[in-house]
């Protein structure tokens, strides 16, 4: 690794001369400006004389020492200290014949990847039922770009799954001739893809990363003939890796452990979809007492034919259609029956009542039964005993009930599942910030992952906990009532649990990974780093280095302290910037849990704005819990 990346220093080094970068300005004349040697910081250096015999090397015994009182290790040996030693220098193809690091290899040794600011293993409790864990969970998965014209395609339900994500969305639609099933976003300009072609995808990729149970959310618009094929392709598709639902199940998840190597199927009973008497019954379901809450949750969520609220208007049918070709009809028929909550008779109705009873398969199928705010979302956060569930609600919804009675969703999430989705208006596949919904206990916040910003790094950073198997356990304190019942509140006052200080010494990589006038067309480029704490709102904060100027190499060598009273929910936000007067250039990101870091001094690696990991991109730091 550190070979390749001095090959790579090289090569740039002779881009200029005696190790200078030059840089014309004018197109007349050259700026000369002198390249940084990558070298410790003194810290390291202190480290080092502290773990060394005479200040001049270190040997495996005092390697080991260092591991174990420095870094945090736990359950290291001298033989896994002789391997890193080994990684490190390289002995079965140099000429060293001992174990005995210099300064230099010490520093190398810190810059490896191996020394990461997070364990790569899973290390949770993975044996408590489903709603104990955050899952990591897509949605509109099989969507290339925004949500009203992209492509649908099986290629982003890859990309999402080898990146651990563990909830998959396909929206279900009739093809033209209503006798087979495309995924796509319905009412909208995207292309479809077909059902099958989504489903071997996600039989080669399901546990590529993870060996947890992938959960397929359907949004079912189909026939219940149809519906027997959805159960006929699945079967098929999946075969022994199938869930087949339990008995035992209607009273408590099983975990994921159980659950491991398993697809399962999540979405609502068929009965939903029957013919409703009428449309006076549906709107007098409600309560005549509900409160005002009640019925704006219920005006809310009245034009949603599905868990997501991103449908349109019948009004924008000459162009929002559920297919490729132009809306029949029907369609328009169709979209007014989900409106007013009638379902019109038609030609297929015959088809309709001929196949519910082959649809039963369909419904035996379905391991997760999902359901949406009909009488408002107070009162679909109700328990029911018997009856596990998983319910949807969109991100307004969620952002309204959590100002209202926050308590309520805590309490309904230690029991059930609760999805939280981006609202319709964010076509470009934006997403919203996932902290509210977290501290409410929501184990499937919604994503879309094809799209970046900081939401999206937020996400990514949560999931980088546990091994990045997918599932992180929730905090005790959300799956746990007081002796008078009450719950976890995040507006609470609440003392200090820890104080953690994060000191950022160096980055490195950019001379490799970018041109060397990608940031600035005169000089090296002026970088400086923002640390930004993401929590509970006590626990927010922001803090910059100073800019270093005309160097690739930055050295900061700058400490930051952050008080924290939920440390568990707490997320770290790292974000590097070249300086501009006019506007900040991006040079890489990463988030991390905090309750997951490892301390220590430790080598952090750096993405882009997609959450692609840098090839040489890098950050030095310390990470210290008081």
């Amino acid at each position: 690794m550190y070979q390749q990346d001095e090959d790579k220093r090289d090569r740039r080094r002779k881009n200029g001369i005696g190790n200078y970068n030059y840089y014309k300005m004018f197109g007349c004349f050259n700026r000369k400006f002198k390249i940084s040697d990558l070298g410790p910081p003194q810290d390291v250096i202190d480290v080092f004389r502290l773990y060394s015999t005479d200040g001049s090397e270190m040997l495996p015994d005092k390697f080991l020492l260092f591991l174990t009182e420095f870094q945090g290790e736990e359950g290291i040996t001298i033989e896994d200290a002789q391997q890193i030693m080994d990684r490190v220098l390289d002995l079965s193809t140099s000429h060293l014949t001992r174990y005995a690091f210099t300064v230099n290899d010490f520093f190398h040794y810190l810059l490896d990847e191996i020394n990461g600011p997070l364990k790569t293993q899973v290390h949770q409790d993975m044996t408590a039922p489903l709603q104990h864990y955050f899952i990591y969970t897509g949605h509109n998965s099989y969507l290339t770009g925004n949500q009203l014209s992209s492509d649908s395609s099986e290629v982003p339900i890859i990309r999402a799954l080898q990146r651990g994500v563990r909830g998959i969305e396909l929206d279900l639609w009739p093809n033209n001739a209503r006798d087979g099933i495309h995924v796509l976003h319905g009412r909208t300009l995207t292309t479809p893809v077909t059902l099958l072609k989504c489903l071997k995808s996600i039989k080669e990729h399901a546990f590529v990363q993870s060996p947890y149970p992938v959960i397929i959310t359907l949004e079912d618009h189909l026939t219940p003939s149809l519906q027997a094929k959805v159960a006929e392709m699945v079967t098929s598709t999946f075969g022994d890796m199938l869930y087949f639902p339990h008995p035992s199940d209607k009273n408590e998840f099983p975990s994921p452990d159980e659950l491991k190597y398993h697809i399962i199927l999540s979405t609502k009973p068929p009965k939903e979809y029957l013919p409703s008497k009428n449309a006076h019954k549906r709107r007098s379901s409600v309560d005549k007492d509900s409160s005002d809450d009640e019925w704006e949750d219920l005006r809310s969520n009245s034009d949603q034919d599905d868990d997501d609220d991103d449908t349109y208007s019948i009004s924008d049918r000459s162009y929002f259609c559920p297919s490729s070709d132009r809306c029949s009809a029907s369609s328009s028929t169709h979209r007014m029956s989900d409106i007013l909550g009638v379902d019109y008779e038609d030609d297929d109705n015959e088809d309709e009542k001929s196949g519910h009873q082959t649809a039963l398969e369909y419904k035996h199928l379905i391991a997760i039964h999902a359901s949406k705010p009909k009488k408002g979302t107070r009162k679909a956060l109700m328990d029911e005993p018997g009856k596990a569930k998983r319910l949807s609600v969109s991100e307004q919804a969620l952002q309204r009930a959590a100002s209202l009675y926050g308590a309520d969703i805590v309490r309904f999430t230690q029991k059930y599942i609760l999805r939280v989705f981006p609202k319709g208006t964010r076509v470009t596949s934006t997403n919203f910030r996932p902290l509210t919904a977290w501290m409410h206990g929501a184990q499937m916040v919604a994503f879309n992952m094809q799209g970046y910003g900081r939401s999206l790094w937020m996400m990514h950073g949560m999931f980088r906990a546990n091994g990045g198997c997918g599932y992180v356990r929730k905090p005790d304190f959300l799956m746990h009532k007081g002796p008078n019942g009450e719950v976890f509140d995040p507006k609470a006052t609440l003392p200090v649990k820890t104080t953690l200080k994060v000191k950022v010494y160096m980055g490195d990589g950019w001379r490799l990974d970018f041109s060397q006038t990608h940031f600035d067309a005169y000089s090296p480029p002026d970088f400086y780093t923002k640390i930004n704490m993401r929590g509970v709102a006590v626990d927010v904060s922001k803090k910059r280095t100073r800019v270093i100027v005309d160097d690739w190499t930055p050295t900061w060598n700058e400490e930051f302290t952050f008080p924290l009273r939920v440390p568990e929910l707490a997320l770290l936000e790292i974000l590097v910037q070249e300086y501009d007067v006019d506007r900040a250039d991006f040079a890489g990101q990463t988030c991390l849990p905090v309750s997951e870091l490892r301390p220590g001094i430790r080598v952090v690696p750096l993405h882009n704005k997609k959450g692609e990991k840098f090839k040489s991109v890098k950050l030095l730091m310390r990470f210290l819990f008081v």
